[in-house]
């Protein structure tokens, strides 16, 4: 056996060895490296990389949530348009802007920008048309982009799946689309119902005593009203409803039903009679119809509690003169406040590039349809007084479009094809085009100064 000392240092060294054993594991990293005992210098350098890691996140978030970020027109778009067709795309699309996930307009809008119509403030002419948020999903989203006016719909009375799939195609040689989607819409009771969620909302994110508020007026349409803002719920903003009939409606009924539904929500009810894709809806152009319609539409909308939104209608590109004339005088007939010009067209030009989707039946609408939609309104622009309003839209995709369509003869512009190709960025870079166009004017100072000649219409 051992003697007793030799025991005592074998076991001394046993420790001794433990214990390096032991510091050494604590010292390991979940990697498997060890780390240096910690002084003041690493312990500061340690700290200013975890300050400048946040940072860095910081810096990256801001950029990626600004809309003029590089980012989403030259990656999230491209990418979008790869891995998706045009229908899946716009879903996204609106999903993650109803969301609250889209970018921002981080600029404030310029005064040279400014326009009054409908006895209303734009910050800007640049405004979404209807067609992309037809169920009122995203209406925060797109103000958040930088449009002055955002058109939801067109919503009918019931809701209908519209037309068969697929519906949609794109023509990115033309920078165009064909839709023949056909008044998909959820209804007016699911569309009201948004609405009046969304005045909720705000009225509990703005308010201290907000439930005292809401008790006042339980249907939540009114708020807005008695708290001086506008319908939009935002200053210098504006929200359109553009109100569409049923397949297999009523031609008047469907319209005025719609005024009831949803007029308390809207700073601006549009009429929607253009879209080629619901049968016969097109007929509705005519001269006494039109009238007949209107006049109905305006009487209705004369039965809402003040302030009582403004009336539009929207007419298609694929008019003669003699049908605008028609249409001017039901316009003037019926006491409308407005007319957008235009829908898109079922004319396929002879400057399209050849696409394996161009006879696809639908509605042609982007840069294409410019010429048309400029003829038209430049035609209804003479044959209309200054007092009612004009909305340009069909193949806005820059600033110097949105200036021809001012000089035209149009206060605002809307834009849609366009932003399902450049993205969340184009309102930003349509009002910096703008501005450079103008130089030192105002927008307001070009509306309806063009002096060129009307082109014959087909």
């Amino acid at each position: 056996m051992s003697s007793p000392r030799a025991f005592r240092a074998l076991f001394r060294v046993s420790i001794a060895s433990t214990a390096r054993t032991t510091q050494r594991i604590s010292q390991r990293t979940l990697f498997g490296r060890a780390t240096r005992p910690s002084t003041p210098f690493t312990r500061a350098r340690n700290a200013a990389y975890g300050v400048l890691t946040l940072a860095g996140l910081g810096v990256g978030a801001f950029y990626a949530t600004d809309s003029r970020s590089a980012l989403w027109r030259y990656a999230a778009m491209p990418i979008l348009h790869l891995t998706t067709d045009p229908e899946q795309g716009h879903w996204l699309a609106i999903k993650g802007l109803g969301m609250g996930i889209g970018p921002f307009d981080r600029v404030s809008d310029d005064e040279r920008l400014a326009v009054e119509a409908f006895g209303k403030k734009f910050s800007s002419p640049v405004s979404m048309a209807a067609g992309f948020d037809k169920q009122a999903e995203a209406i925060d989203g797109l103000f958040d982009l930088g449009f002055s006016y955002v058109e939801i719909g067109s919503v009918t009375p019931l809701p209908q799946p519209g037309n068969p799939l697929p519906r949609f195609f794109r023509l990115p040689d033309d920078k165009a689309v064909i839709n023949r989607y056909g008044f998909n819409s959820d209804g007016h009771e699911a569309v009201a119902r948004r609405l009046r969620d969304r005045v909720r909302k705000w009225v509990i994110d703005t308010f201290p005593s907000p439930y005292n508020l809401l008790s006042q007026f339980p249907d939540g349409a009114a708020v807005a009203d008695a708290a001086g803002q506008p319908r939009s719920l935002r200053p210098g903003k504006v929200l359109g409803v553009n109100l569409g009939k049923n397949k297999t409606g009523e031609e008047i009924e469907d319209y005025v039903k719609g005024v009831r539904a949803l007029g308390a929500f809207a700073d601006i009810l549009v009429i929607n009679v253009s879209s080629p894709n619901t049968p016969g809806l097109r007929s509705l152009q005519k001269k006494e119809m039109l009238a007949s319609l209107l006049t109905a539409v305006v009487s209705e909308r004369e039965k809402l509690a003040e302030p009582n939104p403004r009336v539009c209608v929207k007419i298609a590109p694929d008019l003669t003169e003699s049908d605008i004339e028609d249409i001017a005088w039901a316009v003037k007939e019926s006491k409308v406040d407005g007319v957008i010009v235009s829908n898109t067209t079922i004319s396929r030009p002879s400057h399209l590039i050849h696409h394996r989707y161009v006879e696809e039946i639908g509605g042609l609408s982007g840069p294409p349809v410019k010429p048309l939609a400029l003829t038209a309104l430049r035609t209804l622009r003479r044959h209309l007084p200054k007092e009612i309003t004009i909305i340009g839209a069909g193949g806005i995709s820059n600033g110097k479009d949105a200036v021809e369509f001012a000089r035209a003869g149009a206060s605002l512009v809307q834009v849609y094809t366009a932003f399902g190709y450049e993205g969340p960025g184009l309102p930003r870079k349509i009002k910096d085009e703008i501005l450079e166009e103008l130089g030192g004017q105002r927008w307001v100072d070009i509306i309806g100064t063009e002096n060129a000649p009307v082109l014959a219409l087909a």
